[in-house]
């Protein structure tokens, strides 16, 4: 028989929610255990080194979008470094009428735009007296049609939520996929007046670290998690972990899983999962039907990354973020990151590094082509809108990623009714992760940082 182990915490998956969350409760000195099934920690988070580049198979950027963000590596002490972009990265271009314009920046540069009919530029002038929406489950893209025009959500919002979510802002739901967007709204009656008066409130020095810049690690977003698990220790995580499943108990939650080796059972107090929706129902079999089935509605943009390393750049000028693709141009890619000109050494002296992003909700087709027909896609359209004819890489790689984005759709609002439901109606139990809350790094360490304080202050009886 497999000896118990029991410990206060048990959290189901080593991505970067459930190590956030793990590095906070060791520094509190809860004692906890991770579950991870595949055999490294960081998820999807991957840094790789190969002939002089340097390129991630995972997450390529963040935004510090939360203070949560670059507290975390101040709170790692110097075992890795917050690297945050060039400049030029604040340099946006969107494809139109096959050439590469820079996204405006500003009201008078949205004026100047050939990106935006002439309509809507006077549309945007009257935004901010337009009457605010009442629907609290409106569309992202017709709160950005009703606010801004045709044009603005064509060549601004769609590219930029390609981007973002690999989504389709047709069916996203704006209070759950932009809630800052939304709340702007909601609280101002207005984008342009809400952004200008929130611009003029008084920030706490806690607030300013929040600064809205792309950012990484330096050497990789994988030496983050590598600082991660080195903190939490290896003793407090238990990997290639398969057949997990979890059962309530009188005072919490028993766990049988196996290893390679051996069974084991663990008891908890807490109970947290950070994995996907589609791995719940496997996870928690004491759910029944009704209450698996929200979380068996989300919907998971698939997404094809294709890197290519070229030691030699003769191309166009990469002094910016990348190049983002509208839907409405028809193209089989939806953008392109410029990584090395915003992130140093990540390609030789010279050359470039670029990710380019396929598929997404709309082109769902993509993930399951083959290596060649992806090839021969790109080899179609990216030489003229890269400006080199002839363009050949040093290095081609292309990752797939089936269950990429998790989509805030219409079914997000059942979703988060019945987390709630069920935390309380099983106690001890927290389902987290990019169900909920939102799907960017910077989104993932604020969860988890909130969820390990909540719990300390259960344990410690704050």
């Amino acid at each position: 028989m497999a000896e118990t182990v029991k410990t206060d915490i048990i959290i189901i998956g080593a991505g970067l929610t459930g190590l956030t969350m793990a590095f906070y409760l060791k520094k509190a000195g809860i004692d906890f255990r991770i579950i991870e099934k595949s055999g490294k920690t960081g998820g999807v988070i991957q840094t790789v080194s190969e002939q002089g580049f340097v390129y991630e198979t995972g997450p390529n950027t963040g935004v510090v979008s939360h203070p949560e963000m670059t507290e975390i590596f101040e709170d790692l002490n110097g075992k890795c470094q917050l690297e945050i972009a060039d400049p030029s990265a604040k340099r946006r271009l969107i494809w139109k009428n096959r050439m590469w314009h820079a996204l405006p920046s500003g009201l008078f540069s949205a004026i100047g735009t050939p990106l935006f009919s002439w309509y809507d530029k006077f549309r945007i002038l009257g935004e901010p007296w337009r009457e605010k929406g009442t629907n609290p489950d409106e569309k992202l893209a017709e709160m950005v049609k009703r606010r801004m025009g045709q044009s603005y959500l064509d060549y601004a919002v769609d590219p930029f939520i390609s981007g973002i979510y690999a989504g389709d802002p047709a069916k996203l739901v704006t209070r759950y996929a932009m809630p800052k967007l939304y709340n702007l709204e909601q609280e101002y009656g207005s984008f342009i007046k809400g952004a200008m008066k929130k611009a003029k409130l008084p920030k706490t020095e806690r607030d300013k670290k929040a600064t809205r810049e792309v950012f990484s690690a330096k050497g990789g977003l994988s030496r983050m998690i590598e600082a991660l698990t080195e903190a939490i220790g290896p003793e407090n995580i238990l990997l290639n972990v398969q057949n997990t499943i979890a059962k309530p108990t009188n005072n919490g939650f028993q766990i049988q899983a196996t290893t390679e080796k051996e069974l084991i059972i663990l008891e908890t107090t807490y109970l947290v999962t950070t994995c996907g929706a589609y791995a719940l129902g496997g996870l928690l079999p004491f759910l029944n039907e009704e209450e698996i089935k929200p979380f068996n509605e989300l919907n998971y943009a698939a997404v094809t990354q294709v890197l290519l390393g070229f030691k030699r750049w003769n191309g166009m000028s990469l002094k910016a973020f990348g190049g983002l693709v509208p839907g409405k141009e028809n193209k089989n890619i939806l953008g392109v990151l410029f990584t090395s000109s915003f992130f140093a050494g990540r390609a030789p002296e010279g050359g470039a590094l670029l990710s380019v992003f396929m598929g997404g909700t709309k082109r769902p087709d993509i993930i399951r082509m083959n290596d060649d027909e992806i090839q021969s896609l790109l080899d179609r359209e990216l030489p003229r809108m890269l400006g080199d004819r002839n363009l050949k890489p040093d290095m081609v790689r292309i990752c797939r990623y089936l269950k990429a984005i998790p989509q805030y759709t219409e079914s997000t609002g059942k979703r988060y009714e019945t987390i709630e439901i069920l935390q309380k109606k099983f106690t001890g139990l927290i389902l987290a992760g990019n169900i909920r809350d939102g799907i960017g790094m910077a989104d993932r360490v604020k969860q988890g940082r909130s969820i390990a304080e909540e719990l300390i202050g259960k344990i410690q009886g704050h």
